[in-house]
């Protein structure tokens, strides 16, 4: 039996979970000032890649898939992120436009859920967005094919050059490559405490604002 595959080399040590309380005084009636409050927390922690998210996805045939991407914006309609709209994700949104984010800053023992329908961004603001990228993400972005077989890196190189020599001066954003609005139906804020007895609340989207309520751990 290897170490991954032997379940009690897997455990999280004793004292893993540094017990912080989470109560529903300490959360603000909406969820996405209370995100932001959470996001400060670990942008002055120092906790790498803050807003760093996996995205999970799924074909019309509920298969899912899941990777991770940076949240590029938060606002009152939702959380925003970039990509190339014929990856596999941005296939599987186009069949299936619900989606899961999930934030974990395990320095700060929180994970934050979201869940809810996506859409793409205006034209204005992925434009916004892709010309303030710098140049080589902005070439890279008409040089890959995502998420597509390729013969090897030299063709993604070759490829790469071909783009450069093709836009010499500014670089256009290509029309398959752009942002999503995921909005939230359901947040669920997560901390960890001592036992396995964490700390999970949700919000849930109503007509009249959010629902919040305590879940078992």
């Amino acid at each position: 039996m290897t170490a991954m595959s032997d379940p009690r080399r897997m455990q999280a040590p004793s004292g893993f979970h540094a017990d912080r309380p989470l109560d529903r005084r300490d959360l603000l009636d909406d969820p996405i000032a209370q995100f932001r409050r959470w996001l400060g927390d670990a942008e002055r922690a120092a906790v790498p890649l803050p807003n760093a998210m996996a995205v999970a996805t799924a074909d019309a045939r509920g298969r899912p898939s899941v990777r991770h991407v940076l949240c590029r914006g938060v606002d009152d309609r939702g959380f925003q992120f970039f990509t190339n709209h014929e990856s596999r994700k941005g296939r599987e949104l186009a069949e299936n436009p619900w989606a899961a984010l999930v934030f974990l800053w395990k320095e700060l023992d929180r994970q934050v859920h979201v869940a809810g329908p996506a859409t793409m961004l205006s034209e204005e603001e992925s434009d916004e967005y892709f010309a303030g990228r710098p140049r080589d993400a902005q070439l890279g972005a008409w040089a890959s094919a995502q998420s597509r077989a390729i013969d090897g890196r030299a063709a993604l190189e070759d490829r790469l050059a071909e783009t450069a020599e093709r836009f010499p001066g500014d670089v256009p954003r290509p029309s398959h490559w752009g942002g999503y609005l995921v909005r939230p139906d359901t947040i669920e804020f997560w901390q960890g405490r001592r036992h396995r007895l964490h700390d999970r609340f949700l919000y849930t989207a109503e007509a009249s604002g959010w629902r919040v309520e305590r879940l078992a751990p």
